[in-house]
Formats: structure tokens, sequence, C-alpha cells
């Protein structure tokens, strides 16, 4: 560990902060601080810069609502750089990207893990915005579509019928048969999601912000 006085601030007292999603490891922005802020940041747990064009204190999220809520700051080697990992509130940029790193010069944006991929990649995220395209197209002859078309209760009755498959395959110790059911109910789940308008980022923010283990322990003491 090394304390503020170690950093090296620049000749008008400020110190480039590269701010990183902790979840999904993307850079977010590039921001400067000055000592006060970065005190601010350290003393209140979320990220406050200084602006170099309004030549004051700025705290990010203040207005917007999207703050950014710091896990760690780590110096570089020469103590005149920092990175600063956060869990964000809501988009990072101002024009509500979720980072302001969105323009490539070469090669394609990194999503970083977890975050939207490529056309030829896939995670949790392109099939939640896959679901989101069938619902607001229904294209003819699509399970997914045939799933909204019928609506919540039919999409409920699914989410129950393979959350069954799940815990049959589980019991059996069958692992390609548990893998195969997880994915079937991971899929339903997620068309419920869209239907109920409940997004990936609502619930990664709510897994980030639990304590596993009390709720494990508050839990256990409920079901004796």
């Amino acid at each position: 560990m090394i304390n503020i006085d170690e950093l090296k601030f620049d000749d008008r007292g400020l110190i480039p902060a590269v701010v990183q999603d902790a979840v999904t490891k993307r850079v977010l922005t590039l921001a400067y601080m000055n000592r006060e802020s970065l005190e601010i940041t350290l003393r209140e747990g979320k990220t406050c810069f200084w602006s170099r064009s309004r030549q004051e204190l700025w705290r990010k999220g203040e207005t917007s609502g999207n703050y950014q809520h710091v896990k760690s700051i780590i110096a570089d080697c020469d103590r005149d750089a920092l990175t600063v990992l956060v869990v964000k509130d809501g988009p990072a940029c101002h024009l509500g990207t979720d980072s302001c790193f969105e323009y490539p010069l070469m090669g394609e944006v990194d999503p970083g893990c977890g975050e939207e991929p490529g056309k030829d990649d896939f995670s949790v995220y392109s099939l939640y915005k896959m679901l989101e395209g069938r619902k607001a197209e229904m294209p003819e002859g699509s399970y997914t579509s045939y799933l909204f078309e019928k609506g919540l209760d039919k999409i409920l009755k699914k989410v129950g019928e393979e959350s069954t498959e799940v815990i049959i395959a589980g019991k059996a110790e069958d692992k390609a048969e548990t893998v195969y059911e997880i994915a079937d109910l991971a899929y339903h789940v997620l068309v419920l999601m869209v239907e109920l308008g409940i997004s990936v980022e609502e619930i990664r923010k709510e897994l980030a912000g639990r304590h596993i283990i009390d709720h494990k322990v508050k839990q256990e003491k409920m079901t004796k």
C-alpha cells in the first residue's frame, strides 16, 4: 500500500485516472483528479474528478445518478497515473454510452468480459439483445415470438418446467444433461426478463451488491 503523498501530480496539480468496470474490466473513461478530488473519492467511495474545462470538482453521477462505486485505486510504477476500478450505476459517458471509448480507429471496440461482443461472438448480453429484437419484430415461425405472443403466464410456466428439469438432471448427477437443462432455463429466464423489462445490467448489479455469505447464513437460519 502507498499513500497519497507518494503520488506525482503534474504542474497543474492533476493526475490522470483510467476508470475501468470492476466486473468486465472494460475501460470506461479517462478523467483527471487533483489531490482534493482524490481525497473525496477515497473518503466517499464514489468517483470525484477535477473538470479541466469547468475548473471545478466533478462528482460523477451527481446530476445524472450514474454514480461509480470505487472498488480499488492502483497507481502505476511511476506514481503518476491511476487505474480506478468501479461498479457503475449507469452509463459512464455523458452521451449515454456504456463507455467513453466507443469509436475505433483500428480493429473493434473491446467490450470486456460480459458486455456486448462483436457480431461473431456470443454472450448473455447478445442473446438478450436478440430476444429483444424478437419481441419487437415478432418474426413468424420463431419459438421466441410464440412465447411473447402467448404472454407472461406461458413464459412463467416454461420457467417452472425448465426449473424442474434442472432439478431432475442434477439429482441424477448427469452433468451433460444438467448443462443442457440449465441452458434451457437460462434462455427462458432471459425471455421473462425481456417480457418484464428487466435488463442484464440490473441482474449484474443485484448480484454484485450482495453479501453472498451473509445472505446464505441468514437463509439457512430462516429455514431451521
